[in-house]
């Protein structure tokens, strides 16, 4: 609405809607009902039931607010949380392939180490062996760590049966030999272990053997 002063010119004196209607406030859904509102102050001679009555109402309002601070507090510190644990799920997978792409160097730096030809010099050798170990401890600090197999049982969940062997120095189902060492990244598996697994002879194979002998006699 507007209106014309001394000069002729226009002067604002109401804000018009624009559109149909006023756009309407949000209202938070845990927001406080109107007549929860902050109580009118006691005139001074009001009596003491007013004024008890107005503060219990404060102190009501000021606990239904406290209560809504600590819940927003939680709520934002989940999100937090959540945030961060993803981040970190992130970059793992991001390093454990990495890492996964660098086992095959780690492996042939062992079997050099392993399978020496004595017409190289032991220097060059010496040299393997520190590269071998700085890269080691690097990718231990980023939580790499090998899985150890000899004389453990063979669990399905990280190791790997390449070969089985019979013997009765050994126990059934124990890991006689490790043919390629397994890793886990960050406690989750990243390549199981290949091993050589020792497993009990079977009876018919005893029960044979037996009657073989009864008739050689």
């Amino acid at each position: 609405m507007t209106a014309q002063n001394e000069g002729g010119s226009a002067i604002l004196t109401k804000l018009e809607p624009f559109g149909d209607s006023p756009a309407k406030e949000e209202v938070p859904k845990d927001a406080p009902p109107p007549d929860s509102q902050v109580p009118s102050v006691p005139s001074p001679g009001a009596s003491v039931s007013d004024i008890t009555a107005t503060i219990q109402q404060l102190q009501a309002q000021n606990r239904m607010l406290y209560d809504r601070l600590l819940r927003k507090q939680a709520e934002l510190e989940n999100v937090r949380r959540r945030m961060q644990r993803e981040k970190q799920e992130y970059f793992d997978q991001a390093n454990a392939g990495l890492i996964r792409a660098l086992l095959p160097s780690l492996d042939a730096f062992e079997r050099a180490l392993k399978d020496r030809d004595p017409r190289v010099p032991d220097d060059f050798y010496k040299g393997i062996e520190l590269i071998h170990r700085g890269l080691v401890q690097v990718l231990e600090q980023a939580g790499l760590a090998r899985i150890t197999v000899l004389g453990h049982t063979f669990d399905p969940h990280i190791h790997q049966a390449i070969e089985t062997v019979q013997g009765e120095q050994w126990r059934d189902q124990e890991i006689v030999e490790e043919l390629l060492p397994g890793f886990t990244f960050r406690q989750q598996l990243l390549r199981p272990s290949m091993v050589k697994v020792a497993v009990a002879k079977r009876q018919n194979d005893q029960n044979g053997i037996a009657r073989d002998e009864r008739v050689s006699r």
